[in-house]
């Protein structure tokens, strides 16, 4: 049973006798503990019409490159096999995603999707459901609890989302049974997308190529179940004593995974939730509460991706120093081939361009720095922006949006005032030293690049 909290209906167009039932699946890139699959399926028994799973790959999706088009097809490729095994057939089109949700659905009953929160995956949604002949209905299954039942606003902080989120956790804290398709799709035949060799689809799309492929991290619901498999035996019960120590190999791993729906969170919840180990409460708060924080953010303003999204006090404070002398200055070039005066920047850029992921304490050093050697404020949250973006494999989501937001005061409060960061909160070298072993840090990532 899919809860009416996680359904939205986008048109008011009546139900056709189609050929089948309609899955868009765009955000959410699995078939374990996903609603809007599960939701497919219980419609396509009730109209006993076979469903059909549709996947467009835009060779212009905003800042991505190869190393995220990799991550996304290697969990594709799962994608595929598993519902083959369920007697579902994909259709895989490069095509504009909302472009091809259009064409498909001429033969549909109707149309279901799940819920995507940036300005790009609401504008797609709104097109299709403006150009589609049949009902569309989206499904939210990437939280644990759906955005506008947490909050009807933005969020000030984490404090204020997490009493709201507290009141109606439990209702949203069920297991998601698995549907058997009774009609099966196999013999509709559609033309689609060959993924088996993702290195010749990629040839074939006209992509930015110049970050090339993880070696660390390789996408789909396989890998990020083993990963958190690993999580849960051998690092939950540390997470809250280690989590801040890069040197610690305690992170989840899951941000990836959890950016392009290889998994689920609810999912992760419930697992994490059977534990007895230490660590749960602060897991459950990074899972829940600071990630669909960023989920608030995204989905109320929508200037989530410029400096405009900052609160005011934080505007205020950043522009009045803005003329401050900064000492040294560091071109994008440098900064990108991690080749500033700070060992510790350097290596946690080095770590973000080998690995595709950096450790969440050393980003928010790295945020703060960009902050401190560049010209202006605005500037530096566009760099800061860009690096993310363009090297994090969970870059360009709600998660990477916020957080380099977070370096510039978003979600935090004024701390005492000081030289270009006025009352933002400052981070140096020094923090690190009393933290942890940050020269171990180095002689890590040294080792991995």
């Amino acid at each position: 049973m899919i809860q009416k909290e996680r359904i939205s209906i986008f048109n008011d167009k009546e139900i056709k006798s189609g050929e089948y039932v309609l899955y868009w699946m765009q955000s959410s890139h699995r078939t374990h503990y996903n609603h809007a699959l599960e939701y497919s399926i219980l419609k396509a028994n009730e109209l006993q019409k076979p469903l059909i799973v549709y996947f467009g790959i835009t060779d212009n999706f905003p800042e991505a490159n190869r190393r995220h088009y990799y991550f996304m097809l290697e969990g594709l490729k799962n994608v595929k096999a598993s519902l083959e095994e369920r007697n579902i057939k994909i259709v895989i089109l490069n095509k504009i995603p909302p472009i091809g949700a259009i064409e498909l659905p001429k033969n549909a009953s109707l149309t279901i999707v799940d819920a995507g929160y940036l300005k790009i995956e609401r504008e797609w949604r709104k097109k299709v459901s403006e150009g589609i002949k049949c009902p569309f209905i989206q499904i939210e299954t990437d939280v644990v609890v759906p955005v506008v039942i947490a909050s009807q606003k933005e969020e000030y902080s984490a404090a204020t989302l997490r009493k709201k989120i507290k009141k109606v956790l439990d209702k949203f804290l069920i297991p998601l049974k698995s549907i058997n398709l009774e009609i099966s799709s196999e013999n509709l035949n559609f033309e689609s997308v060959d993924i088996e060799n993702i290195d010749r689809l990629i040839k074939s799309l006209n992509i930015d190529e110049s970050v090339v492929e993880s070696d660390y991290f390789h996408g789909g619901t396989h890998e990020a179940l083993k990963h958190f498999q690993n999580f849960l035996d051998n690092k939950l019960e540390g997470y809250e004593r280690f989590k801040n120590d890069p040197n610690r190999d305690h992170p989840s791993n899951m941000s990836p995974y959890l950016h392009f729906g290889q998994i689920s969170p609810l999912f992760m919840a419930l697992e994490v939730l059977k534990s007895n180990s230490p660590g749960k409460e602060s897991f459950l708060e990074e899972l829940i509460i600071r990630r669909e924080l960023s989920m608030n953010f995204v989905y109320y303003n929508s200037n989530y991706d410029s400096f405009l999204a900052l609160p005011d006090w934080a505007k205020k404070t950043l522009l009045e120093h803005k003329k401050d002398k900064r000492e040294p200055i560091y071109s994008l070039r440098e900064l990108e081939k991690a080749e500033t005066g700070d060992p510790y920047w350097n290596a946690s850029q080095k770590e973000m361009m080998t690995t595709g992921k950096m450790h969440g304490y050393m980003r928010m050093y790295w945020g703060k720095k960009i902050l401190e050697w560049i010209k202006s404020p605005e500037e530096a949250f566009k760099i800061a922006l860009y690096l993310n973006n363009k090297y994090e494999i969970d870059g360009r989501d709600p998660n990477a949006f916020t957080g380099v937001a977070w370096c510039f005061g978003k979600h935090d409060r004024a701390w005492k005032e000081r030289e270009i960061f006025g009352k933002v909160r400052y981070m140096n070298a020094n923090g690190l030293k009393r933290k942890f072993d940050a020269d171990a840090y180095i002689k890590k990532v040294n080792k991995l690049s």
